[in-house]
């Protein structure tokens, strides 16, 4: 009798593990959200104030999502509880911190630069073509069974770090001919206008995940990893658009090489 007693109490316990685990993924994609909810109260600040300082902190709590957004996928795996519950989730917290932020970001960009497009108060919402085009390539990416190795498209995470560092890069650089590009409204748009599109361009991009250890199958991740470290070491925050622009290039030159195989 109290054999099968302990072998029920094994049970309930066990049962009780596993359902613990089956949230932990989606705990950590919760965060990812609140992440990004306090980036927007940030670039809302940064807006009210003109404050850099906010458009920094906004710029982490992105990092921090985009970081915690990486390991709901993981813990998902690892403790086998994928479930088509943690894939809306995980797109509806993107949705905000690689969507909503971004968007956000470039509609104050707009609204502080020169009015070469016009004077009218509608033209700073034009940033938020950013913010639709995330929200087409999350929903497309839920139902494209071709993104499991690699993306197509720029994934949304490395578009919103391209847009959130613009601020940034006016903030900490020194070059007049800089500020003066990136306070133009023409540049803006067409910097918009370029996010929505290779947000959702049937563009092959490498995956960073590292499946062998060995450096002839992830010669091109090693690459690509070394370089975006020597440019962080030399422009910091200046190196983040020019490591996602070297990382589609890359890409691009990469799949003109598997071609001619």
């Amino acid at each position: 009798m109290s054999l099968i007693y302990a072998k029920f109490v094994i049970q309930i316990l066990s049962n009780q593990n596993m359902n613990i685990k089956k949230h932990i993924p989606n705990l950590i994609t919760l965060i990812n959200l609140f992440c990004g909810c306090v980036a927007i109260v940030f670039v809302s600040k940064a807006i009210e104030t003109g404050d850099s300082f906010n458009y920094e902190m906004a710029f982490y709590m992105v990092c921090l999502g985009i970081f915690f957004d990486f390991f709901d996928g993981f813990f998902a795996r690892l403790f086998k509880v994928s479930s088509p519950l943690g894939l809306q989730l995980d797109s509806l917290a993107d949705m905000v911190t690689s969507g909503v932020a971004p968007g956000y970001v470039m509609y104050s960009l707009f609204a502080n630069s020169a009015h070469e497009l016009g004077t009218s108060p509608a033209i700073p919402f034009l940033g938020f073509i950013v913010t639709l085009g995330s929200c087409y390539r999350l929903a497309n990416f839920n139902i494209d069974t071709r993104q499991t190795d690699s993306f197509i498209g720029l994934p949304t995470p490395a578009n919103s770090l391209f847009i959130l560092s613009l601020p940034l890069v006016l903030k900490f650089s020194d070059s007049l001919m800089l500020l003066e590009i990136l306070t133009n409204q023409y540049v803006l748009l067409v910097i918009t206008l370029c996010s929505a599109y290779i947000l959702n361009a049937e563009i092959p991009l490498f995956s960073l995940k590292v499946k062998k250890f060995n450096f002839k199958d992830n010669a091109l991740q090693i690459v690509f990893l070394v370089i975006s470290f020597v440019l962080l070491l030399l422009f910091h925050f200046g190196a983040v658009p020019l490591i996602i622009i070297f990382y589609v290039l890359l890409s691009i030159v990469n799949n003109l090489f598997l071609k001619k195989k």
